[in-house]
């Protein structure tokens, strides 16, 4: 069994404005810095053998923190890019919820439904977090790593790894600074479709 700590990056000023980020290069904020040391504070006395981090600003800047604090090596983990909220991104959640009431209903209950104009579907993103945690836990079967990952694509990434539906991917939008173990059995995931 392999653990891993699913960790979100720090506050961006896109989280402070309550924007869609997605696949946006946001550097961390000034919250973000210090939620990111509170997190090296909290994993300090855990064995980490490796941090990976999600392509992206926030993340690499997170993964750079918890590298230098817990003397761990930090590893991008290639196609594990944010959800491609296409022409979405940057947009205030607030407006986009005024301005497309039926699409933000239906992103809310059934996102797998949904394309942003020149995003991606949620299905292309779960296939793209299948590959990349199957060819993760072929590497790591046992210990204890870390996973630094944006929302939603952590909600995704939790789904996936705890066979559950992801929830509510607005809300998850909200979530940064924060860390969990996951308890995982790489057998189960490495041989599945």
């Amino acid at each position: 069994m392999v653990k891993i700590v699913l960790i979100q990056p720090g506050a961006t000023e896109y989280h402070r404005q309550g924007r869609i980020q997605g696949t946006l290069d946001i550097p961390l904020n000034a919250e973000g810095t210090a939620e990111v040391a509170r997190v090296a504070e909290d994993l300090k006395d855990r064995k980490l053998s490796t941090v990976y981090y999600s392509p992206g600003e926030s993340c690499r800047q997170t993964a750079a923190a918890l590298g230098d604090c817990l003397g761990v090596k930090v590893k991008e983990l290639g196609n594990m890019q944010n959800l491609n909220h296409g022409l979405w991104q940057g947009m205030l959640i607030d407006d986009f919820k005024r301005k497309q009431p039926k699409v933000y209903r239906q992103w809310q209950d059934q996102p797998e439904l949904i394309r942003p104009p020149e995003g991606e579907m949620l299905d292309e993103a779960r296939q793209r977090i299948q590959v990349a945690m199957k060819k993760l836990l072929k590497k790591h079967k046992e210990g204890m790593i870390g996973l630094i990952v944006p929302e939603p694509l952590a909600s995704l990434v939790r789904s996936y790894l705890n066979h559950t539906h992801p929830g509510d991917l607005w809300q998850a939008g909200f979530e940064h600074g924060k860390w969990e173990t996951l308890d995982v059995e790489p057998e189960t995931l490495v041989h599945t479709g």
